[in-house]
């Protein structure tokens, strides 16, 4: 007995010296007094700058709610605009903490980049966005169609799939930038404007009719969008993966910004747990136990954040569809605070 004690107490020690050794992250965002958090240039509903600089969006408010989890104050977030083709290299060199920019998760991307997805803030696919002059009802009529793409992102691997398996033909127009890639569909250099369906919604309020512009029906991949944070460090994996959890939770568990303070009082046992009065599964996390209450007055819970940015309160007006809770016939599912 006592030999197991001591592997049991040696393994103990071992793991928390090498916990103690990764978990920089957290640190040196308190040390710095704001968490760097890395956007995209400008994407309507995820994330982008009024005239004034302020930050609005989806991804944006995850960045938040991680600033309001640490901090408690949403405001504490340096935001960080960065291309397609730049994204990756800005979180591993360190100028961003973590990587909120509509990024699909794939494998390749979390074995070869040095980095983990964290969870899946939208569920997406790719579609394809038209003029309806062309008169075209489904991608399936796109044969010998000229198709403007984004460089650096999953979209060119998922059109040449798509068109190869319908034997169909296609010219590509790629561009560096989304902005860059939505002015050449708008002045007629392509038929076709390829994307995120989300993200097409999005670049649609850009054009001058946008009503003159149509999202046809196939979605032809399946995209999951998500944070990521660089391998090594993961105490700081936990805090970003929980920040998220944390808000689909409480959308399940009825908690929102209006009554997030009367549910604090409440007696259900899930509840304790989750604003700390029972436990410290917060302080855990390297957090404080009231860590989901921070969060949840910061942006709301999932639901909220949702409709506030791309849902049915929003300009997009996106149906929540796969981002509805498990429970409300979507796949919106977090683990639970126990």
């Amino acid at each position: 007995m006592k030999r197991v004690s001591l592997v049991l107490t040696l393994a103990l020690a071992a793991g928390l010296s090498a916990q103690a050794a990764s978990a920089q992250t957290l640190k040196t965002v308190k040390d710095r007094g704001q968490l760097s958090c890395g956007v995209s240039q400008g994407l309507p509903g995820f994330s982008s700058p009024d005239d004034k600089g302020n930050w609005t969006g989806l991804d944006v408010d995850i960045c938040r709610a991680i600033a309001a989890a640490i901090f408690n104050d949403g405001s504490k977030v340096k935001f960080v605009p960065l291309s397609a083709k730049d994204r990756f290299t800005a979180l591993q060199s360190g100028e961003i903490d973590v990587l909120s920019r509509n990024t699909t998760w794939t494998l390749s991307r979390d074995t070869s980049l040095g980095a983990n997805f964290t969870g899946v803030t939208y569920y997406d696919g790719q579609g394809f966005l038209v003029k309806k002059s062309l008169k075209v009802n489904s991608a399936l009529e796109l044969n010998s169609a000229s198709v403007c793409v984004q460089t650096g992102t999953t979209t060119e691997q998922n059109l040449a799939d798509y068109f190869k398996g319908n034997n169909m033909k296609y010219e590509v127009i790629a561009f560096a930038s989304a902005d860059e890639t939505v002015k050449a569909y708008e002045s007629g250099r392509c038929d076709v404007f390829t994307s995120d369906v989300s993200q097409l919604y999005a670049e649609r309020l850009k054009l001058a009719t946008p009503a003159d512009h149509v999202v046809l029906p196939e979605v032809i991949s399946k995209e999951p969008l998500g944070p990521m944070v660089r391998h090594g460090d993961d105490q700081w994996f936990d805090i970003v993966k929980w920040t998220l959890f944390a808000m689909v939770d409480a959308e399940e568990l009825g908690v929102t910004q209006k009554n997030v303070d009367e549910m604090a009082k409440s007696d259900k046992p899930e509840l304790k747990r989750a604003f700390g009065t029972d436990g410290n599964l917060g302080e855990q996390l390297g957090l404080t136990k009231d860590w989901m209450s921070r969060i949840v007055k910061a942006v709301g819970n999932y639901g909220e954040a949702f409709d506030r940015n791309v849902g049915a309160g929003s300009k997009l007006g996106i149906a929540r569809g796969l981002n509805n809770l498990w429970n409300k016939g979507g796949i919106q599912y977090a683990p639970p605070i126990r």
